[in-house]
């Protein structure tokens, strides 16, 4: 049985469950509205992009093998048009294929067979996870400021100290965003991905820590991403929000 927390976290949001095969489609929609979501099902990956371009959800299930598009090509545009999180439910059992998905900016991944109450938990766990990695002082901090860097997290925009604007993917944006909340700090990967133990997502954080570390690379050579090895990553930095 639900908590009335989860109750109260999914009632309204919006769920866009992509899948081609009607019956798991539909039982994953009867799950989520059970529990107080709005889903819509989409059979193919071309309806979903033209849903997602109108209105983003909070959440995007998405199959990998759809008869029109690879689910790796939705998961890319997902993150390019919107914030909308995503879990992959997929028959592919390949660790590789977990991998790959996570390291794109995925948030969780599924394999079939499965329980729809585990999709529904799912769910709420990722969107727990990312409300407990908005800005703690509830929307008054929306720009960082740090080593000469800026960081406008409303809008995913990173700036170099010369002006110039380093584009980032979603999820590059929300880890930059919880370095930057506790810089100075170590934080284990279990803390960067806020929720869960798994190792492909671990795994995942490392690869995410390597790209963004590689962004934040200036001429002088410093190194604002620090490894603290057995124990996690340090943004080693003066951090200020305006």
């Amino acid at each position: 049985m639900d908590s009335p927390e989860a109750t109260r976290q999914s009632e309204g949001r919006i769920v866009y469950v992509v899948e081609d095969h009607d019956e798991i489609g539909r039982l994953v929609c009867a799950a989520l509205d059970q529990h107080g979501f709005r889903s819509e099902h989409f059979r193919t990956g071309t309806n979903f992009l033209q849903s997602l371009r109108k209105k983003a959800p909070a959440i995007s299930v998405i199959d990998l093998g759809l008869p029109d598009l690879d689910g790796l090509h939705l998961v890319r545009q997902v993150q390019a048009v919107s914030d909308s999180a995503i879990l992959i439910l997929t028959g592919r059992q390949s660790v590789d294929d977990r991998i790959l998905c996570l390291e794109l900016g995925a948030d969780d991944y599924m394999v079939k067979p499965f329980e729809p109450r585990e999709v529904v938990a799912r769910v709420n766990t990722i969107l727990r996870r990312l409300e407990r990695g908005s800005d703690p002082k509830k929307g008054t901090h929306k720009c960082a400021r740090f080593g000469g860097w800026t960081f406008e997290e409303s809008c995913n925009r990173l700036t170099r100290p010369g002006g110039e604007e380093v584009e980032l993917s979603v999820a590059e944006a929300r880890l930059l965003a919880t370095l930057l909340r506790h810089p100075n700090r170590i934080l284990t990967r279990g803390a960067l991905l806020g929720d869960g133990d798994r190792e492909p997502l671990e795994r995942s954080i490392d690869a995410r820590i390597s790209r963004l570390r590689r962004k934040l690379s200036d001429e002088d050579g410093q190194e604002l991403i620090k490894t603290v090895y057995g124990a996690g990553y340090m943004l080693v930095a003066k951090v200020e929000w305006e």
